[in-house]
């Protein structure tokens, strides 16, 4: 069974053009894929429609071997983060992990990889804090399928890495996939076990990292960040 499966995928918000077309990927459970594409290539439509954010045909997508709109249930499965976090209210961190059942091993864990302090208030926390929050929110119960959207946008370097390091735990240890839309490409190309390209609402090159010839072709001559001198490449042409 796939963690995800979309067959021949064409998708248009209402009164618009397509901003995906009979787009096919499909993914096996553990994996981590990379999401690239330039902005407006329907990246976060993709994992929109795959959290089940938007009512479509069931053979065209499927999360863990079940239709993403129909079976409410997955919402245990599965997780979308990213995107805006207007949590602005003058709430403690800590008032808000009260009202969240977890596992306390877990979500000490994340509070540590995350660096938040249980002591902020929401109205007076950073952007990068505030993603911070969203982030501990978002994974505090584990599920077998994650949906990333730019998550690490306001972190920092350390942040950004120890979130990588946790992530990656969760897919080897635990078998959890994870779809991860970003242009934030360091540290990520020991990363990801796999890539998509998405380009003009389709998949324009999916496979395992390192059978991609390009970017051996980098590494080959010593290009220092080839992930990223690779993606660069491809938005170039891309425009």
């Amino acid at each position: 069974m796939y963690a995800v499966e979309v067959h021949d995928l064409t998708f248009a918000y209402e009164g618009g053009p397509p901003v995906l077309r009979k787009l096919a990927l499909t993914l096996q459970r553990g994996w981590r894929c990379l999401l690239l594409g330039a902005n407006g290539s329907g990246k976060t439509t993709l994992l929109s429609l795959l959290a089940g954010r938007h009512l479509i045909d069931d053979r065209r997508v499927r999360a863990l071997g079940r239709p993403v709109f129909q079976d409410t249930a997955l919402v245990q499965e599965l997780a979308l983060l990213g995107g805006g976090f207007p949590f602005d209210v003058d709430v403690g961190v800590d008032e808000i992990l009260a009202r969240r059942p977890a596992d306390p091993a877990r979500r000490q864990k994340l509070i540590e990889v995350l660096g938040v302090d249980v002591r902020w208030r929401m109205s007076r926390v950073s952007d990068g804090q505030r993603r911070r929050v969203q982030l501990l929110m978002g994974l505090l119960q584990p599920v077998s399928l994650l949906l990333l959207d730019e998550v690490t946008t306001d972190l920092d370097v350390v942040a950004r890495a120890d979130l990588h390091a946790f992530l990656r735990q969760e897919s080897e240890a635990r078998g959890a996939t994870l779809l991860y839309a970003t242009h934030v490409l360091d540290g990520l190309e020991d990363w990801a076990t796999h890539l998509a390209w998405l380009d003009g609402g389709n998949i324009r090159w999916f496979g395992a990292l390192n059978e991609l010839e390009e970017l051996r072709d980098l590494r080959r001559v010593g290009t220092a960040s080839p992930l990223y001198r690779l993606a660069e490449q491809w938005l170039r042409n891309a425009r």
